[in-house]
């Protein structure tokens, strides 16, 4: 099955302003990510979606490929869309989502996301890390329930699964998930996704993957060890993300 990776990147962010321009490792994010996508070598073609010309001539002069998109979406998936859907990509079976603000995304998480797809059935993947207590009360970190068989029971902002009192910690701990911004979709199940209006618990728990499980889209959970070192959403994660950076670049060779 032939594999289309789409990263949508949006000049407009609120939180981080002109997101994929800003400078990570002197140079811009979008094409940290491109590279990281690319270096993983799992899909057969890698585009930056984008509504900015000045983004695409960015992406174009370091050699990539990039498709400008509808300024109107209201989510990067929307955006993903409109490139699958395009002539030039039609071919591609399978749709991968990653995160334009992922400039660290871990391999294992991608492939699993991928394999839920292509190996598992499922109209759906996506990845999680293994995690602690700790990110229980931290409504940025989202968490996921999975079934025995791998399909996603649900996502929040909340602590799931919520211990009760008299229950063993070290039963729940064993099962805490934390959600991995990255999507794999079949191309039907990912026009099903777009084509729906959105969700209550999607509007209640500002989580576009709500509305694809409320509708009964199944989505396979690939685990990994540790979640990736995240997204870089504000300019604190911004100087995190470059301090983050400095250690990898500087690390000695083995």
């Amino acid at each position: 099955m032939s594999t289309l990776a789409v990263i949508p990147a949006r000049l407009g962010a609120t939180r981080l302003p002109r997101k994929p321009l800003r400078l990570l490792g002197g140079i811009p994010l979008v094409l940290r990510v491109l590279d990281r996508i690319q270096s993983l070598a799992l899909a057969d073609a890698v585009v930056v979606a984008t509504e900015s010309e000045e983004v695409a001539n960015i992406v174009s002069a370091a050699g990539g490929t990039a498709m400008i998109t509808s300024a109107a979406h209201p989510s990067g998936t929307d955006r993903v869309a409109e490139v699958a859907d395009h002539p030039d990509f039609a071919h591609h079976d399978v749709i991968v989502n990653v995160q334009g603000d992922e400039p660290f995304m871990r391999g294992d998480a991608m492939a699993g996301a991928i394999a839920m797809v292509r190996d598992h059935g499922f109209a759906l993947g996506t990845a999680a890390g293994r995690r602690g207590p700790e990110i229980m009360s931290d409504p940025h970190c989202v968490k996921v329930v999975r079934a025995d068989d791998g399909r996603a029971l649900y996502f929040s902002r909340a602590g799931i699964p919520f211990l009760r009192d008299g229950v063993d910690a070290a039963i729940r701990d064993r099962v805490v998930l934390q959600h991995m911004g990255i999507y794999a979709a079949r191309r039907d199940a990912l026009r099903r996704w777009v084509s729906l209006p959105p969700h209550p618990l999607e509007l209640i728990e500002k989580l576009e993957q709500l509305r694809a499980l409320a509708a009964g889209l199944a989505m396979g959970v690939a685990i990994v060890d540790a979640p990736s070192w995240g997204e870089v959403n504000t300019e604190d994660d911004l100087v995190r993300a470059n301090s983050h950076w400095a250690t990898l670049t500087t690390r000695p060779t083995q």
